[in-house]
C-alpha cells in the first residue's frame, strides 16, 4: 500500500537509469549475460545505491559511478522494456503517481550503434504502454535526453528521433550530463527550437552545477516550459525574475541535489526553496532517481516539512505546479 497520506502525485523530474529497482537491474543484468563486478547481489545494490551520508562530489563522478552500470544493463531493446515497465508500475503502487513523466538517453543504451535506435526507443514505448493498460488510472510519457559530451550531430540525431515518435509516446526533450568545455548551448538552440516546432516540451538541466552564464542563455534564449533543477538562479535576482515571469517552472529534485553535492544540506535546501517563493517561482517536488537516491515522492514532500522548509500548503501548491507543467496532455 502507498503512504496513507499518499495522494495522487506527479514526478516530473525522473531518470529511467536512477529509478528501477536494484533486484530488477539484476535478474535483467543477468538474463543479458552482463558480467558484473560482484557475484553478490547485496553488493551489487550498495554499488548503485546511495545511503547514510553518501555523497557524490560531482556530477561527473555521479556518472562514473552509477549511470556507467545501469545504463549498460538497460542497453537492449528487451531491457529498456523491463525497465521502463518497473518504474511506472513501482511508481505508482509505491507513491501512488499518475503522471510519471521519465526520462532517458537512448543513445547510451544501444551500445554505441550496435542496438537499432528506433528500436530502443520503440522498446520504452511499449514498457509504458503495458504499465497503462495494468494500470488505466496512470498516464506517462517519455523525454529523450542529449548529452553535453556528445557533439551537436549525435543531439541531433536524438531530436530527430523524438519527432519521430512524437504522439507515439515521447513528449519532450531534455538536455543534460555533467559540464563540459566543449558543449555550446548556444550551438544547440536550433535544435530545441526544432522540437519546439513539432510540439513536443522542452526541459534543459542548468543551473545544476553553477552554470549561471547557461541558465541566463536558456532562460533568454530557449525558453524552455521548464528547467531540470535551475537552483543556481537563486544567486541572480534578475535571473529569478526571468524566471518568474516567463513561468518556467523549476524541476526541484532535493536529494539528488545533497546527494550530488550541488547543496550542501537541508540549510541550503530551505534557503533555495524561500528564495522560489519569495520570488514568484513555480517549482516541482521531484525525485531525479528514487531508486538510486533511495527516495520517493512523498518523502520528499515529508523530508521538506519535517525540516521546517514547506508547510503542507506550500507542499500541496508545489503538485499543483507539477500537474499544470506537465507535457502529457
Amino acid at each position: 500500500m502507498p503512504p496513507k497520506s499518499a495522494t495522487p502525485a506527479a514526478d516530473l523530474h525522473n531518470h529511467l537509469g536512477a529509478s528501477v529497482h536494484p533486484s530488477v537491474l539484476w535478474s535483467i543484468a543477468h538474463e543479458q549475460g552482463i558480467r558484473l563486478p560482484s557475484k553478490s547481489y547485496w553488493e551489487f545494490e550498495s554499488m548503485i545505491t546511495m545511503t547514510g551520508e553518501d555523497r557524490n562530489r560531482s556530477l561527473k563522478e555521479m556518472d562514473e559511478r552509477f549511470f556507467r552500470w545501469t545504463e549498460l544493463i538497460q542497453s537492449s531493446p528487451f531491457a529498456v522494456e523491463a525497465s521502463v515497465r518497473s518504474v511506472i508500475d513501482g511508481g505508482y503502487r509505491k507513491s501512488n503517481i499518475i503522471l510519471h513523466e521519465l526520462r532517458f538517453n537512448p543513445m547510451k543504451r544501444n551500445r554505441g550503434g550496435e542496438r537499432d535506435l528506433d528500436a530502443i526507443i520503440q522498446s520504452a514505448i511499449w514498457g509504458m504502454e503495458k504499465s497503462l493498460l495494468v494500470y488505466p488510472q496512470v498516464k506517462a510519457g517519455l523525454i529523450l535526453m542529449m548529452d553535453r559530451g556528445f557533439t551537436r550531430e549525435l543531439n541531433s540525431v536524438i531530436v530527430n528521433k523524438a519527432v519521430k515518435f512524437k504522439g507515439r509516446g515521447v513528449i519532450g526533450v531534455d538536455l543534460g550530463g555533467p559540464n563540459s568545455k566543449k558543449f555550446s548551448m548556444m550551438a544547440h538552440k536550433p535544435l530545441f527550437m526544432r522540437a519546439r516546432k513539432a510540439g513536443l516540451g522542452l526541459t534543459v538541466h542548468t543551473g545544476e552545477e553553477g552554470q549561471l552564464q547557461e541558465m541566463r542563455y536558456v532562460v533568454r534564449e530557449i525558453r524552455p516550459e521548464r528547467i531540470g533543477h535551475g537552483v543556481a538562479c537563486v544567486r541572480d535576482k534578475n535571473l529569478m525574475r526571468a524566471v518568474a515571469r516567463q513561468g518556467i517552472v523549476l524541476e526541484f529534485c532535493p536529494t539528488s541535489n545533497i546527494r550530488n553535492s550541488v547543496l550542501s544540506g537541508y540549510e541550503e535546501i530551505k534557503s533555495v526553496t524561500q528564495a522560489f517563493l519569495a520570488n514568484k517561482i513555480k517549482f516541482a517536488i521531484c525525485t531525479d532517481g528514487p531508486e538510486m537516491y533511495q527516495t520517493h515522492i512523498y518523502q520528499e514532500q515529508t523530508n521538506l516539512m519535517q525540516h521546517g522548509i514547506l508547510t503542507g500548503k506550500e507542499i500541496d501548491q508545489s503538485a499543483k505546479w507539477a500537474f499544470a507543467a506537465s507535457f502529457i496532455k
